[in-house]
């Protein structure tokens, strides 16, 4: 039986796996200079990682798994926690060029734009690609992360191939600040996690450092040698080949429990 164009995304949403991506879409988005100094101005990572993981992918959830009324709900939670973060040119440490407000549709589009890409990643690292109607559908709909915020609609690349031109020209003006390190270096190393996060940290850190090129990992002064790389590579096949084995359910578990803590909420 042939699957609707819209089940082949909800499916690559709802799996658990892309959650292993959060790290390294953060520090893409960071790695904006704009974007960086105004998260390193108001970021609170080091001290509320789990709360800011959570409002974060309750977002992403919102966008494809929630009602009309409970995705504006989230939309104004998040309206709310951006309306502080605004930088402005000639602050201390900021460059002029650099001034950044999170209602900003250029910003938002690049937010967008790394939770897609980075999405897709972790997908075809653990499912192998998707044939190219399934990735040009997938790709089409995961537009609804900018543009349920501000960012208009048309703003989201035409499809797949303008993304892909758009994407390498963001990507060559990425430079990585100092202020955007101190936020790194608080994502990859919370201070007031609890111990079960804590001990996972190594993992995320080998994750999330893995999935950056090798100009970003430079840049962030985040340490890989060969032995990382193979540890890496080692974990993405086994999770190749254990992880779509699992039952749906189990694979679609936060998503259900997300949305459950925001309905309760409402």
């Amino acid at each position: 039986m042939s699957r609707s164009p819209y089940t082949v995304f909800t499916n690559l949403a709802a799996e658990a796996v892309l959650l292993a991506g959060g790290g390294r879409a953060i520090l893409m988005q960071i790695a904006n200079p704009a974007v960086g100094y105004g998260v390193a101005a108001h970021s609170d990572f080091a001290n509320r990682p789990l709360e800011r993981l959570a409002n974060t992918v309750t977002y992403a959830y919102a966008t494809v798994f929630a009602s009309p009324a409970e995705l504006a709900a989230v939309v104004a939670r998040v309206n709310r926690a951006h309306a502080p973060v605004v930088s402005r040119p000639g602050e201390p440490g900021e460059r002029p060029g650099n001034s950044y407000n999170a209602f900003d549709s250029r910003a938002q589009l690049w937010v967008a734009a790394t939770l897609y890409q980075t999405a897709l990643t972790v997908y075809e690292k653990t499912f192998g690609p998707l044939a190219p109607e399934d990735a040009e559908v997938v790709y089409q709909r995961y537009g609804v992360l900018g543009s349920a915020l501000q960012m208009p609609a048309g703003m989201w690349p035409a499809d797949l191939t303008a993304f892909r031109a758009y994407w390498m020209t963001a990507v060559s003006e990425l430079r990585v600040t100092d202020p955007a390190r101190r936020v790194a270096h608080d994502l990859l190393h919370p201070r007031t996690a609890p111990l079960w996060l804590r001990a996972a940290m190594p993992l995320v850190r080998l994750v999330t450092t893995g999935l950056l090129d090798d100009d970003l990992r430079r840049a962030f002064v985040l340490p890989w040698s060969s032995r990382s790389q193979r540890r890496f590579d080692r974990l993405f096949r086994v999770a190749a080949i254990i992880y779509p084995r699992l039952p749906r359910r189990l694979r679609q578990l936060p998503r259900d429990r997300y949305l459950k803590a925001l309905r309760a909420s409402l």
